[in-house]
């Protein structure tokens, strides 16, 4: 029996990571492949696996891809699940996700997911791990918070914007696999991306623009962003943190190595929020 749940995977020519994720969800009664027009083999490969393919074309500056699908797709059930096409459920999740999906009780909105990074072939068990992620939620209960009033020139997807759930929130007790970085070269041009979208949204909260955000522990984690901002040596204490106090050092030189090049996104983050300052200027 199929589980009922309704997927979506945000894509954007993702024929190589896209059967790993298909495959891991495969129990879902309901898949939505939600494509930016894809110029390779990926609305081929969820088609033929049996997902729903929609095209989504974006309007800068919102709304972005996983909002605009929340708010527009006809799902059949009650709960949907978002996932990268860059991740794969473990093959528990199956019994866990129907026991939610299937009561008529659960006691929760929404729950939270873990994400194991994995960078240069490995597992990091110690950097970035645990990362709890809000990616099973009831879908008129959750929304995509909204960061920025301007252009972040991050792409049309959503980078770091975490759900603002309406209601109570648990954790699964499944994980999933998170294949963000396969390589540096995927590091580097991700974070050169996602340093974008950094710059724009410390520069209008220098500016304190008002933005669509209603989630009190949300809110909580961005008042402490907003706080780091004005740290000095900031590079710095991003690699010790990663490296040290969540004792990436047990992870050997790959931790050490994820380590420094989240010390240099956070130096390109700072020199591109002073760059679009003084071109505002």
């Amino acid at each position: 029996m199929k589980v009922p749940v309704s997927v979506i995977i945000p894509i954007l020519n993702e024929e190589k990571n896209l059967p790993r994720a298909l495959n891991s969800v495969a129990w879902a009664n309901e898949i939505f492949v939600v494509d930016s027009n894809s110029t390779d083999r990926s609305c081929a490969i969820a088609e033929e696996r049996g997902a729903k393919v929609v095209q989504f074309q974006f309007k800068k500056p919102w709304p972005k891809k996983k909002n605009w699908a929340l708010e527009q797709l006809p799902f059949k059930n009650e709960w949907v699940f978002i996932l990268d096409a860059d991740e794969e459920l473990l093959p528990d999740a199956e019994e866990e996700f129907h026991a939610i999906c299937s009561s008529t009780n659960s006691g929760f909105d929404g729950y939270f997911i873990n994400r194991r990074f994995m960078f240069m072939g490995k597992w990091l068990q110690h950097a970035y791990y645990p990362n709890w992620n809000l990616r099973l939620f009831r879908h008129s209960r959750g929304r995509y918070e909204r960061l920025s009033l301007g252009d972040t020139h991050s792409g049309d997807n959503e980078v770091h914007e975490h759900i603002c759930l309406k209601g109570k929130a648990g954790r699964l007790k499944t994980e999933m696999n998170h294949y963000a970085f396969p390589d540096v070269y995927t590091f580097v041009e991700k974070h050169n991306r996602y340093s974008n979208w950094e710059a724009q949204v410390s520069m209008e909260a220098l500016e304190k623009k008002d933005v669509n955000l209603n989630d009190s522990i949300i809110c909580l984690k961005r008042k402490l962003k907003t706080l780091s901002r004005n740290l000095p040596l900031r590079p710095l204490l991003r690699f010790l943190y990663v490296y040290v106090i969540q004792r990436g050092f047990l992870d050997g030189l790959e931790g050490y190595y994820f380590a420094r090049l989240h010390g240099i996104y956070e130096f390109l983050s700072i020199c591109k929020t002073y760059e679009l300052r003084n071109n505002q200027r």
